[in-house]
This record gives structure tokens, sequence and C-alpha cells, in this order.
């Protein structure tokens, strides 16, 4: 109403109208152009950046997949219209019975079989207790209780279907061979008695259905003959299984055998000697046949059932044999029939040739199946074979079996990769199928139309094609199929089909159930629930694997065989969930796994570090030419293996063990460190593995030896540790470890940083206590009857000598004093009076090294510390910025604080305390007194404690040399600290330097190089070689006496440095005073400008 109220000047005009009409469709054409190439394009763009192949998730990870199976809701009865009343109640009848056995067969394999192949698995017989297994019994009545029905209902069916079949031949005698009754073992329910008295209904009597019984079990078995054991098989075997349990049903209701068919399923033996019906249940025909039919078994002689079981262990071994061979041509049929998917599934479909492509869709996926099926086969009954009989396998043919597993799993992994194409094509193809199906139906029932003979046989023949037809023109569910097949027994009798019609519309419809059904199918044949059985093999897999690391990519495909099994594990009821079962299971396989494989792969890969960073040791033969080489980087290079819900990432877990490993020998070795780090970058070079730095401090520990503790413990610190003045470092002198502790400035600064620069001065001030206690020895010593009078003896022998030796104290005369000194008596240690005095300065200069390093680590942290101020010339003066700003109390207070810290910081690392001089302020007073006038005469012992000293420097650096380093050492700069401390406390430098001690031990060496030097020319004339070698010897210890002394000589003057050695006291004592003159005068200038000032401002 509202369209006609429109005024015509609204209307657009009919040409305008269709002109947009033409220019909108273009402008969509062109659009729908746009986004198809746009498409394609973004699709190149991530299939360029994507790493994985194919367009599905990985198989390990799965959270959504396609489900192919055609469904729908229609009922039988829905399905099943024809206008032939009986026909539909016929067809119906087996339609219900075959849906009723299939759901039946479906239950006792997933739930039945699962729940007793399982029992008594999960628990070891060392871990049961008393009454375990009467508890798991009891857990598992119930289903047995589930089970006993279920049995009762099979033998309803069964019955049912006999009942059905014996009274669909006795009403109509002349009735076509209507159906198949396969695809059902019939084996426990044969011996009841089908003969119902109250029904009316006899089987046994009724000579017609025998004889259809016999007929059809003939055709079924000619049919599995002909294809059992050929490329092309596909549930032959299965059939085979289901003809024996016929054929005992037959013998069961009728009592009759035909001999000739017995012996030919006997015959079957050769071809297929067992078959697995499920897991590791394997079944031997003629065991059946003979236990079932004892009658018949009489009439065979003995020869031919032994012939039997005697060709079954050739059987085996043939197998055994050929197995190797058998790997090699699957490998390379199926490596060529992936290659076959990629391709044909990349290619995009022409229009043109769409039949032709779907059908070698159709075909390279029902190859894809059949090699699953015989691969699967072979590996089954191998292994089942071998199991049963008892026999034990080579490691050839489990390696070879192995490979075989991996195989079907790549053909399922295959299939599931390319799920969203093969998703796409199946449902393509079974319309193709069916169509093809739906012709040549056509054409038979054009030919029975076309007869214008009318008969009740022909109707029911043309109503069962109309069924047919109508039944395909659908989606290709299972109940769809059955029909189709039930009808077609009807429908192909009275020479609907010519016999080259019918042969493909057979072919035909098996594709059309192949297709329909392909992933359900793909996925039962490839199904590995059996392995859990057979997991013994598993460590001799892993160990192949490791030897050839060159496809360690397969470890993937085993590990998704052996979770086939974990949703028939979750049937087990014999436990208190089946979640125990799966533990046990996951525990068993993780340390298989971690045995065979990781761990092995761990210590190889760490040995092999070892071995590259130690190559300089020679340790091992490397030559890969000789031990040849395995490449174990591969393994890092594969994707994390999903087990359970878990991943086992290989890389991952062998990093942590490095890691563990170089982390946990570094804590215990510390000197190792720079070892382990190499071995680190070697394994990121050499295996990409991406190691953690360890963070432990290298060398040594940051912290050391605390200064509190050393301060502690002075008196045991410098008795223990040996001095290095140059490079100013402690250097434990003898320790259990391997290594040595050395304390060095850096030490000191953190020790510093940790308890405050407070710590100095009480370490300083700890020092002088412990000086204290040392000078008194000192001063005993120096005071002792032997020494005192020898010493004066000296220096009056010096001074009577001195004019006519050019002022040099004599060498002989030192070594004369060390003489008489080691005759007074030596220790049990064999020291002398001397080498304890030696000991005692050593001690005296280590505690002044530790002074001087005290005074450096402060200056170290302060410098530190300081280091964040910008300018040290220039500090601002946080407090006057803050009062300027007008901020609060506490901010003026954190202000000055921070000034006052800022301004210890700069005073400490611009000056530092002269410690030195403090120390040797404290001491030289009571030094230089009177009463103390003993201790003048320690100039005259220097030479005698020198000699002393380097006697014992050149018997510690040559025992660094030797196995037994006990008292090994390389420096000792000590002794020349505490001598050059001593004589600045006596004011005796100069004293000392009248000695020119050093210049006479220097002429004396010269002296006796240039004797050696010249009687060695004297007897290399003579060539007398044993002397000529002492004589180099000789030699060579001059010569590093000679060095010792210059070393000493050096170090001596370096310490002298630090006393001021070039001033004596009194020159010290004149340049305090006209300082403190200095001072007074200045004050003096600046009390008069006050004054003056004062006088100004008045």
């Amino acid at each position: 109403m509202a369209v006609e109220t429109l005024s015509p000047d609204w209307e657009f005009d009919r040409v305008d109208d269709g002109s947009q009409k033409i220019h909108a469709e273009v402008q969509l054409k062109n659009y729908g152009k746009f986004l198809e190439e746009y498409t394609s394009q973004l699709r190149r763009i991530e299939d360029a950046l994507d790493d994985s192949i194919g367009d599905v998730w990985d198989f390990n990870l799965d959270p959504i997949a396609l489900k192919l199976l055609p469904y729908e809701q229609s009922s039988l009865l829905e399905l099943i219209k024809t206008e032939n009343k009986v026909l539909n109640k016929v067809i119906t009848v087996y339609a219900a019975l075959c849906c009723e056995i299939k759901k039946l067969k479906y239950e006792a394999e997933t739930k039945f079989y699962n729940g007793l192949l399982f029992y008594g698995e999960g628990v070891t017989d060392s871990s049961m207790v008393e009454g375990d297994c009467q508890i798991q019994m009891g857990r598992f009545i119930s289903f047995l209780q589930e089970l006993s029905c279920f049995v009762t209902r099979c033998y309803e069916v069964v019955m049912n279907v006999v009942h059905q079949l014996a009274v669909l031949y006795i009403n109509n005698k002349v009735a076509p061979k209507i159906i198949e009754t396969t695809g059902v073992h019939f084996q426990a329910c044969i011996e009841q008695q089908f003969d119902s008295l109250n029904g009316g209904v006899s089987v046994s009597k009724n000579s017609t259905f025998a004889e259809e019984f016999a007929h059809s079990i003939r055709s079924i078995f000619a049919n599995v003959e002909a294809r059992l054991g050929e490329p092309s098989e596909i549930d032959q075997r299965d059939k085979y299984v289901g003809i024996c349990g016929l054929f005992v049903l037959h013998f069961q209701i009728f009592r009759t055998i035909d001999k000739k068919f017995y012996k030919s399923l006997l015959d079957i033996c050769k071809k297929v000697p067992a078959i697995t019906l499920t897991a590791n249940i394997i079944w031997f025909p003629d065991n059946f046949l003979i236990q079932k039919i004892p009658a018949a078994a009489k009439l065979l002689d003995r020869k031919s059932l032994q012939a039997i079981k005697i060709h079954r262990d050739t059987f085996l071994q043939q197998k055994a044999q050929s197995l190797t061979k058998d790997v090699q041509s699957y490998y390379v049929f199926v490596s060529s029939w992936m290659m076959k998917m990629e391709s044909i599934l990349s290619k995009e479909q022409r229009m043109d040739k769409f039949a032709e492509d779907l059908t070698s869709r159709c075909n390279v996926f029902i190859q894809g199946f059949l090699y699953a099926y015989s691969i699967s086969n072979i590996i089954k009954t191998t292994m089942n074979l071998y199991m049963s009989m008892q026999k034990p396998m080579t490691k050839t043919s489990v390696k070879a079996l192995c490979r075989l597993v991996e195989l079907l799993k790549a053909i399922e992994h295959m299939f599931y990769r390319r799920s969203m194409v093969v998703a796409d094509s199946v449902s393509h193809i079974t319309q193709h199928l069916q169509h093809q199906a739906l012709n040549s139906i056509s054409v038979a029932k054009k030919r029975v139309i076309s007869d214008k003979k009318y008969s009740e046989q022909r109707l029911d023949v043309l109503s069962a094609l109309v069924l047919a037809e109508n039944t395909l023109n659908g989606p290709s569910t299972k109940q769809r199929r059955l029909i189709v097949s039930l009808a077609l027994s009807v429908g192909t009798q009275l020479k609907t089909f010519k016999d080259e019609e019918l042969f493909p519309l057979q072919v035909v419809l098996k594709k059309l159930d192949l297709i329909s059904e392909l992933r359900e199918r793909v996925q039962a044949q490839c199904d590995c629930c059996f392995l859990y059985w057979h997991r013994a093999v598993f460590p001799i897999y892993l160990d192949d694997v490791y030897e050839n690391a060159v496809d360690a990519a397969r470890l993937h495909y085993m590990f998704s065989a052996l979770r086939d099994c974990v949703p028939a594990m979750m049937h087990s009821r014999h436990l208190e969930s089946y979640e125990i079962l799966l533990d046990c299971y996951d525990k068993e396989i993780m340390e298989i796994l971690n045995e065979h494989l990781l761990d092995k792969l761990c210590k190889e890969i760490e040995k092999d570090l070892r071995l590259s960073v130690h190559t300089h040791l020679k340790l091992d033969d490397r030559n890969p030419f000789k031990v040849g080489m395995k490449d174990l980087a591969l393994f890092f290079s594969l994707n994390p293996i999903r087990f359970f819900n878990r991943f086992i990432d290989i890389r991952a877990y062998v990093t942590h063990y490095l890691d563990k490993t170089f982390y946990n020998l570094t804590t215990v070795a510390l000197h190792d460190w720079a070892t382990y780090s190499e071995m680190r970058n070697l394994a990121t070079q050499r295996y990409g593995l991406v190691m953690t730095e360890a963070h432990l401090p290298s060398q040594t520990l940051e912290q050391g030896l605390d200064v509190l503790e050393i301060m502690r413990n002075i008196h045991i610190f410098v008795s223990r540790y040996l001095y290095n003045l140059n490079n100013q470092i402690f250097i434990e002198r003898t320790s259990n470890n391997k290594h040595l502790n050395t304390i060095n400035i850096r030490h000191i600064a953190n020790s510093i940083r940790t308890h405050g620069t407070g710590i100095m001065n009480t370490t300083v001030n700890f020092t002088y206590q412990f000086l204290k206690k040392k000078f008194y020895i000192f001063s005993q010593f120096m005071y002792d009857e032997h020494i005192k009078s020898r010493l004066i003896k000296d220096i009056r022998f010096f001074r009577e000598i001195k004019d006519q030796n050019d002022h040099k104290y004599p060498f002989e005369r030192a070594e004369k004093f060390n003489r008489g000194i080691r005759k007074l008596g030596i220790t049990p240690e064999g020291q002398s009076y001397l080498d304890q005095f030696r000991q005692l300065i050593s001690q005296i200069g280590n505690a002044m090294g530790y002074v001087r390093m005290i005074r450096s680590g402060g200056l170290h942290c302060s410098s530190n510390a300081i280091r964040f101020v910008p300018d040290l010339e220039d500090i601002i003066n946080f407090e006057e910025l803050v009062k300027e700003e007008g901020l609060a109390e506490e901010t003026i207070k954190a202000a000055r604080h921070l000034d006052s810290v800022l301004s210890d910081h700069t005073r400490n690392s611009a000056e530092g305390t002269e410690y030195f001089k403090m120390l040797v302020d404290v001491f030289a007073p009571e030094f230089r007194r009177p009463k103390n006038i003993h201790l003048r005469n320690f100039y005259i012992i220097v030479p005698p404690l020198t000699l002393n000293f380097v006697e014992h420097s050149i018997s510690c650096k040559e025992k660094l040399n030797k196995k037994n380093k006990i008292g090994a050492a390389f420096t000792d700069d000590g002794f020349a600290m505490g001598v050059a401390y001593i004589l600045k406390l006596l004011d005796q430098y100069r004293e000392f330097d009248s000695l020119h001690w050093f210049q006479s031990v220097r002429e004396k060496y010269l002296k006796e190089i240039r004797a050696v030097a010249k009687q060695q020319n004297v007897q290399s004339a003579c060539q007398d070689e044993k002397l000529l070698q002492t004589m180099n010897l000789t030699q060579k210890r001059l010569d590093v006496y000679l060095q010792e002394f210059e070393l000493l000589y050096f170090s001596l003057s370096s310490a002298r440095i630090f006393f001021r050695a070039d001033k004596t006291a009194a020159e010290e004592n004149q340049e305090k005073k006209e300082k403190e003159e200095e001072t007074k005068t200045s004050n003096g200038d600046l009390s008069d400008s006050t004054v003056s000032a004062d006088r100004v401002v008045k």
C-alpha cells in the first residue's frame, strides 16, 4: 500500500536503473577479483613467514580437529521408503540388526576389550601387598557384571539374526540371496540352541536356509581368498575370521561339514598363519577350527596339521629375514606417496579437469590407507607371533619394526597435516562417487522398466533399485551405505546389471565406504596401542636413535605411537583411578628415555666439551677418521616432544644439565672458572645451546678475607701470608686446597665499604698493639749476650778495616756470623736463631705492608664513592640551596647530612691519612732512648740477615718446580719492609749505607763469575766434560745469587721511600720546627690585621 501512495516523481527512470545495475555488477566483480588477489597475496606472505608445513595446528597440540564423518538425524524408517511394503519391512529388519551389531562391536572394542586387556597392569609385583589382588578384583566385579549383560545381549541379537534369515527362506523359497551376515565374529554365542520351540521357528531342519547359508559363506570366502595377502587388501583378514565363525555356526546349527571347504579354510593358514584381533591378542585359525569342530579335525591326518604349525615357524623366520628389505621398500613407497599427496593437494583444482582430479585424489587417499593397513599388519603379526611363540627377536628386527611404526605414524601425520585440503576433497569425492553409482543404477533401472513382463520379483528388484537411488541422494552416512548395500543385494538379481557393469559399481561402493570413513579408518590402522605390550623394544630403539643421530626427528613419531594407548587405558577399571595406570606408564617411559638417551647425550656433550677445551693435554685420540664422528647437534634442532601433559625439550634438558654441572663444579673449584666459561661458549658455538651465565666471582671471591677477620687475627695473618711490594698483594704461604688465597686492594676496599671508613683507624690501632709485642721480642734478641757481643765485635772490626777495604763490609764476615749463629743451636724444624729473627722482621714488614694496603683500600673506596660527584673542585652546598627554596626542616637536615658526607669523601679521597708517619713517630722516640742503646747495633746485623734471606728465598723458589710444593714461594717483600721500617725507627740509614754492603756483595759475585769463566776457557781446551758441567752449574748458581741480592736491593730501596730515607731524624726535627714557626708567624700577622681592623671600626 505504501508503495502505491508514492508520487511518480520519486520513481527512477527505467533506463537509468538498468545502467546502474550493470555498473554495480562490474564494480562487484572488480571488488571480488581484488579480494581474491589480496587473499592469495596474504596467504603467500603467511606461508613465507610460517615455519610449519600445512595450515593446521601441530599434531601434538591439536586444540581443535576436523571431524569428517557424515551425519544426519534421519531414522532408518524415514530412509527406507518405497511403494513395496514387504521389501520395506525386510530391508528395515536387516538394517536395524546390522546397526545393532555394529554398535555392539564398537562397544566391545572400546570398552570391554580394553578393560580386560589392562587388568592387572599399573602395579609391580614388588609393590603388591597381600590382599591387593583381591581389592583389584573387587573393583572389577561391576565391570564383569556389565560384560555378562553385554554377552547375553550378543546371544539375543545373533539368535534374532538367525531366526529372521530362517523365516525369510521358509516363507519364500525362490527368494534372492539377500544379505551377507559378516563383520561380526560369532564365537562365544555359537553353542546355544537356535530352534525356537514356542515361536515356531525351525532352524536346523530348514534345508533352504542351510543351502543359502553355505552358499553365502562360500561366495564371501571366494572374494576374501582372492584378495588376502595382496597389496590391495583392505579388511579381508577380519572377514576371514568372520567366515571361520560363520562356518562353525553353520556346523552348530545344521551339523553338516563340507570337507573340501574345511580344507580350503585351513589352507589359508599358509598365507596368513595368524591374525591379530586386538592389541596383543593373536588368533590362529587352525587351532580355532580344530577346537570348535573336533569331528572335522579327526578327518584330517596329523601330518597336515603338523605342517601348518611348521609353516608358522618358517613364516616367522622368513619374515624376520625379509624385514629389512620390507622396511626399505615401504620407506620408498611411503616417501613417494607423501610427495604425491603434497603435490596433488597443493595444486589448484582446474574446473575443466575437476573429475579427473577428484579420481586421482581419491586413489592417492586410498593408496595411503592401503600402505597403512599392510604396514600395520606386518608389525602386529610379527611382534605378536614372536610374543606368543616366545621366541627372541634380533636387534635388527626390532629396529626394522620400529622403523615401520614410524612410517605408520608418518602416514597418519600426513593425513592430519593436510586435513584442511583432505576435508575439502573428501566431500567432493563422495559426491563424485555417489554420482557414478547413481549413473550405473539408473542404467539398470531403465533396463528393468523397459522389460514389460510383470512379476513380483521384478517389482521387488525395481523397488530395491529405487530405494538405492533415493538413499544415495544424500550424505554418505553409515546407515545410508548399509541400506544401499542391502537394497543392491535384492536389486542385482534377474541380470539387471551386466557383468562388466556390476564389478565397477562394487568398486565404487567400496571406495565410497573407505572415503566416507577415511579419517576413522586411517586412525584405526595407524593406532599403535599394541606397543604397550611390546614396550621392551623402546630402550633398543632409543639406543639406535642415539647411535644414528642423523634422523633424530623420528622420535616424534615414536612418542606419538606410545601415546596411542592412553585413550585405551582410560577404560581400565581395576585401580582406584585410571590416572594411576597412566602415571605408572608415564614414569616408566620417562625413566627409559632418561637412561637410554637424555643422560647419555648429556654425558657425551659434556665429555666432548671437556676434551675440546683440554686438547692441549692430548687426553684422547680425537681423530674423526679413526674414532668416527657423531653430530649430536641434530638433537637440539628438534621441536619439543609432547608426552602426556609435558613437553620433552631435549635442548632445554641438556642446557640445564650443563648449567647445573658447570655451576656446581665452579663453586667447588673457583680457579676453574675460565675453563667452564670457555666450555659454555663452545656449547653455544658448536651446539647452539643458550647457556646461563654462572654469575660466580671469577678468579677470587670478591670479598676475600674480611678486614675485621684479619684485624682480630693479625698475628696469624702476618705469619701465614707473604707480601708483594710492587703489586700490593698478599698471597697465602701454604694451603690444603688446590688454590692459594690472595688479598688485594679491591678486597680491602670492599670490606671498608661494608664496615665504613672508621674501621681503618681501628685496624692501625690493632697493628700498633701487635708491633709493640713484636718489638719486645726484637729487643730481647738484640739484648742477648751472644748476639750483642758478636755485633759489637763486628762493628769494631769494620771500623778497623774500613779504610783498607774501601769502606765496604766484607762478605766473608757476614758468612762467618751466619755460621756462628747456627752453632748456637737449631730448632726441631732445622731453623737457626737468625732464621727466626728474619721471620720476626718479615712479620713486622708484613704488618706495615698491611697498613699500606689499608690506606690504599681506603683511597680506592673513597674514590669509588666520590666518582659520581661531577667536579671535586666546585661542590655545591646543598644546605644553602634548600634554605633558599624555603623547604621543610627535615629536608634541611638531610641536605646538611649530604654536605658533611660529601666533604668527608672529598677529604678522604684527596689526602688519606699518613699511617706510616704515625707508626714511625709513635715508636721512634722509644727506640732512640739511651736505655735501648743495644738496639743501635741493628745496622751491622743486616748483612748476615740479607744473606740468610737470599738463601731462604732461593730454596723457596726452587721448590716451585718440584712435585712437593711445601714451603714454595716466589715473593716475600715483608722482610725488605721490616728492615726499612726498623732502620728508620733507629735512624740508622746512614750507618747502614756506610757499610756499602750491596756493592761489596756485587763485587764478590762478579769476581767469582769472572774466575769461573776464566777456568771454563782453560778447561774447554782440556775437554774434561764433567768438570765443564760442574763449572756451568757453579756459574748458574752464582748468577742466581747475584740476581736475588739485586732483587732484595731494589725491594729495600723501594721500601725506604715510604719512610723518607733521604732525611735523618735531626733533619726531620729541624723541618718540623721551621713549619711550627711559619704557622706562628702567619697567626701573628692575622691577629695584627684583626686588631687594626677593630680600630677602624671603632
